[in-house]
C-alpha cells in the first residue's frame, strides 16, 4: 500500500467536485462545521498550489487547503478529509503535517490558526507547535467565523459574542520563538575571514556559547590559498567546523549570463559585482543551515546596507523556521569596537587592511572606506586592489556565441574561465574602476566604489554586436526589461517568478546573438573597434542602402509618400 500526498496542480480540479462532496458528508457526519465550499472555489485553491492532496495507490484519498485572512496575518488550513476507506492509517496526520509545511513556506510570516472539537487534531496541531488560545487571539475576519455556520454548535458561539465554544482554539505563531535559543545550540554563521563575521564567531561562541558552524560560498571571489587561510582563522577563533561550498558555476548560470545578456548596469554604471552574487551565497547557507539541522543562521551584515535584507529574505523563503541572527545590527556596534573586542579577546588579524571593506568576486570587486560616506571625497589609488601596470595598448577580441562569451583572443574555452582570463588582462590596464551613487533598498544613498574590468568589456562588447544584430524595438523593450532585471535583483527581489519570466525573455533574444566584436585596451580605458557577425543587420542594409548616401531599395518618391503618412496625425494636432 503506497501513500502519496503531494502540492495541488492544476489537473487535480477533476477532483472538485468529490471533494466538495466528502467535505459535505463529513461534516454532516461529525455534525460539526467544515465551512461548505463550492467546486469551483476549490478549483482555485487547486491551481494556486495552496492545497494538499493524498493518494492511496494511486487513488483519491484525502485533502486540505489553505486560506488567509486578515491581508494574510493569519492562515487556516481547512477542509482536512479523508475518504472513508482510508481511515484508520495515519493519513490524517500526515495531510495535516503537510499542508502545515505548505502554510509555512507560503506565509513564513502568517500565524497559523485552528478550532476542533478534535482531540486527534489537537494532537497533531501541539506536535507541530500549536498552543492552546483564546478565542480573541484568533482571526476577527468575518469570512472565517461564518465557515461555523454548518455546526451545530453555532447558537453556543453566537450566545457566547465568539468568546467561547465546545471548541479549543489552537495558534501557531511563527514569531514566538524567534530569541528562543539555548546554550550549545546549533548555529550556522556566514563566514568571509573579515572584521564583522571575525567579531560574530567570536562573540556568538564566548559570548552567547552556541556551537557555531562556520560555511563560506565561494562565487568566484576566492582562491585555494584564500579559503584555506579563512578556513584556519575560524577554526582558530572558535567554529566548530568550517564548510566551504563552491557554487561559481551555478552563479554564472543563473545570474551573470543574464545579467550579460541584459547588458545590466545599475545606474549605467555598477554592474551589480557584490548584489547579485550575495542571494546565491544566501540559498547556500540556508540550504547548508537546513542540512546539519541549525536553530539558527548568523550573518555580519549591519543595519545600514543592503545585504541584511538580501540574507533575511532568502533565509526566511528557503528555511522559514530558522532564527536568524545578525550581532553587528542588533547591537549597533561599530567597526572601531568589533577590532577592540577581537583584540582584547586575542584575535590576531592585519588590521591596516581593514581601513577598507573589500569584497572581492567574479564580476567585480566593491572598496567601501571614509571616502565612501562622503559625497566629495575621490577615492585614492592605493585603496583599488589592483595597479596599473602596462601602459602600451593591447589588442583584445572576444567572441560570443547565442549571447554566452565562447572566446578570447581565439583561444576557446568556458565562460568562468574566460571572464577570469579578461580580467587578469584588462586589470593590468586598471580598466573597470569606477564610483557607483545608488539607492539602498532601505532607501538611503549609498556610495560605493569599484573595479570590473571583465564585466565591465563583456557588456559593452555585447552591447555593441546586439546593436548590430537585433532590431529597433528588440532594443528598446530588452533595455526596459533588463533595467527592471537589475533592479529587482539588487532590491532582493531574485525568487520572486517575475525574475524567471524576464530570463525567458532575455535568452529569447540571444538566439541570432553570435559573432566577436575587436577592442583595444589602454591604460584606465578602453575602446571598442567593432564587430564581425554573419547576422549583422548593417552588413543586410549596405546591400540597398549606406546610411547618408544613395540607396536602391526605394525611390524619392517613396520617401517623400512615406513622410506623408507619418506626420498625418501631427500635421491633423497642429492644424486644430
Amino acid at each position: 500500500m503506497k501513500i502519496k500526498v503531494r502540492v495541488s496542480h492544476e489537473e487535480d480540479t477533476k477532483y472538485a467536485f468529490l471533494i466538495c462532496k466528502e467535505i459535505k458528508e463529513s461534516a454532516e457526519v461529525r455534525g460539526t462545521g467544515i465551512a461548505k465550499r463550492d467546486p469551483e472555489y476549490i478549483k482555485s485553491k487547486i491551481i494556486h498550489g495552496n492545497a494538499v492532496i493524498a493518494f492511496f495507490d494511486d487513488k483519491l484519498a484525502g485533502f486540505s487547503y489553505i486560506e488567509t485572512f486578515q491581508n494574510e496575518e493569519f492562515v487556516v488550513n481547512s477542509g482536512l478529509i479523508v475518504f472513508p476507506k482510508f481511515r484508520k492509517q495515519g493519513l490524517a496526520k500526515i495531510i495535516k503535517t503537510e499542508i502545515f509545511k505548505l502554510s509555512r513556506k507560503k506565509f513564513p510570516n502568517s500565524k497559523i490558526c485552528s478550532i476542533t472539537t478534535s482531540n486527534p487534531v489537537i494532537r497533531i496541531n501541539t506536535e507541530l507547535g500549536f498552543k492552546p488560545v483564546s478565542f480573541s487571539e484568533l482571526t476577527h475576519s468575518e469570512e472565517f467565523w461564518k465557515g461555523c455556520q454548518s455546526c451545530a454548535n453555532f447558537d453556543i458561539l453566537t450566545r457566547n459574542k465568539r468568546k467561547m465554544c465546545l471548541c479549543t482554539g489552537l495558534l501557531y505563531n511563527p514569531n514566538t520563538d524567534k530569541t528562543d535559543l539555548s546554550t550549545g545550540d546549533k548555529i550556522v554563521l556566514a563566514y568571509s575571514g573579515g572584521l564583522d563575521t571575525s567579531y560574530c564567531l567570536k562573540y556568538l561562541v564566548q559570548e552567547e556559547k552556541y556551537e557555531v558552524h562556520t560555511v563560506i560560498i565561494n562565487t568566484g571571489g576566492f582562491n585555494k590559498d584564500e579559503l584555506y587561510k579563512i578556513e584556519k582563522r575560524a577554526l582558530s577563533i572558535g567554529s566548530k567546523s568550517h564548510k566551504t561550498i563552491d557554487a561559481i558555476e551555478e552563479y554564472y548560470q543563473n545570474c551573470i549570463k543574464y545579467l550579460i545578456f541584459g547588458n545590466v548596469l545599475k545606474n549605467n554604471t555598477y554592474p551589480l559585482s557584490v548584489s547579485s552574487e550575495r542571494i546565491f551565497q544566501a540559498i547556500k547557507i540556508a540550504q547548508y543551515a537546513t542540512y546539519i539541522q541549525a536553530r539558527a543562521i548568523a550573518h555580519g551584515s549591519t543595519g545600514a546596507g543592503n545585504d541584511q535584507v538580501r540574507f533575511d529574505i532568502a533565509f526566511q523563503i528557503i528555511c522559514p523556521d530558522t532564527i536568524t541572527l545578525s550581532p553587528v545590527r542588533d547591537m549597533k556596534i561599530s567597526r572601531k569596537e568589533e577590532i577592540e573586542y577581537l583584540k582584547n579577546k586575542g584575535v590576531s588579524i592585519c588590521w591596516d587592511k581593514v581601513k577598507y571593506s573589500i569584497n572581492k568576486g567574479i564580476w567585480g570587486t566593491s572598496i567601501g572606506g571614509e571616502e565612501t560616506l562622503t559625497s566629495y571625497h575621490d577615492f585614492p589609488e592605493e585603496a583599488y586592489p589592483t595597479k596599473l601596470k602596462k601602459k602600451k595598448s593591447e589588442n583584445l577580441e572576444l567572441e560570443f556565441e547565442k549571447g554566452e562569451l565562447v572566446s578570447v583572443n581565439k583561444e576557446k574555452g568556458k565562460a568562468i574561465k574566460n571572464i577570469i582570463k579578461i580580467e587578469k588582462i584588462a586589470s593590468e590596464f586598471a580598466i573597470g574602476r569606477g564610483i557607483h551613487i545608488g539607492d539602498t533598498i532601505l532607501g538611503i544613498k549609498g556610495r560605493v566604489a569599484f573595479e570590473a574590468s571583465a564585466a565591465i568589456i563583456i557588456i559593452k562588447a555585447h552591447h555593441l554586436l546586439e546593436k548590430h544584430i537585433l532590431t529597433k524595438w528588440q532594443l528598446y523593450w530588452k533595455e526596459q526589461l533588463s533595467n527592471w532585471y537589475g533592479m529587482l535583483l539588487h532590491e532582493a527581489q531574485y525568487l520572486d517568478p517575475v525574475m524567471r519570466d524576464i530570463e525567458k525573455f532575455l535568452k529569447s533574444t540571444q538566439e541570432r546573438l553570435t559573432g566577436t566584436v575587436d577592442i583595444i585596451l589602454y591604460p584606465y580605458r578602453f575602446h571598442l573597434v567593432g564587430i564581425k557577425s554573419k547576422f549583422d543587420l548593417m552588413t543586410s542594409s549596405n546591400m540597398t542602402a549606406k546610411y547618408g548616401e544613395m540607396n536602391y531599395a526605394w525611390t524619392a518618391e517613396d520617401v517623400k509618400g512615406f513622410t506623408k503618412i507619418l506626420s498625418n496625425q501631427m500635421k491633423m494636432y497642429h492644424n486644430l
